[in-house]
């Protein structure tokens, strides 16, 4: 399924191509970037999670389960569905980058009713399941972990980034799952 790996690949080539476009429109704005210097590990991070998602299997002789697969193209499908409905509600603010837009209201529509990060809860689900396509479960361990770090602190600086009308727009919004009790979840 190295198909698989290369579909994901070209969204991510077309995300940096619309990331780049959306920044220059805010940085023409005025809009502020922070965290530089951690979104380079990010990417160097997910270059690496797509490279071995074809390598595992590979290397390793992995086993191709077909049940399994066809479950984890199900949640890469949610995933990419729910990741461009974020892209799409954002509009030209939305970036790989941490890129805030002083003054600009808070955006609550779309899949942001229900979660403060949903393009993160699409990577989420993307870190395991594009790896268990192809059985690669060690790849899916490495890259939950490795991203839930990137996370932590990629988070923490988005939202203090962001300010206090986000923080309060978003005060009983769960970060991650919908429906999630806890809003820091």
């Amino acid at each position: 399924m190295p198909a698989v790996v290369a579909a994901i690949a070209l969204e991510r080539v077309t995300e940096l191509w619309l990331a780049r476009r959306n920044a220059a429109w805010a940085f023409a704005r005025g809009a502020m970037e922070v965290g530089q210097q951690e979104y380079r590990v990010m990417a160097v991070f997910h270059a690496v999670f797509l490279a071995a998602c074809v390598a595992e299997p590979r290397l390793l002789d992995r086993a191709f389960t077909a049940w399994i697969a066809g479950v984890c193209i199900a949640l890469l499908l949610g995933a990419q569905a729910l990741r461009w409905w974020s892209i799409r509600t954002l509009g030209p603010r939305w970036s790989t980058r941490i890129i805030v837009l002083p003054g600009a209201a808070p955006v609550v529509g779309g899949p942001y009713r229900w979660l403060r990060h949903p393009n993160y809860t699409a990577v989420i689900v993307e870190m395991v399941a594009l790896p268990m396509v192809q059985g690669a479960w060690l790849t899916a361990l490495l890259a939950t972990v490795g991203n839930a770090l990137i996370l932590r602190v990629r988070v923490r600086q988005e939202e203090q980034a962001l300010g206090a009308s986000w923080a309060q727009a978003f005060a009983a919004t769960p970060r991650f799952v919908p429906g999630a009790t806890d809003a820091r979840a």
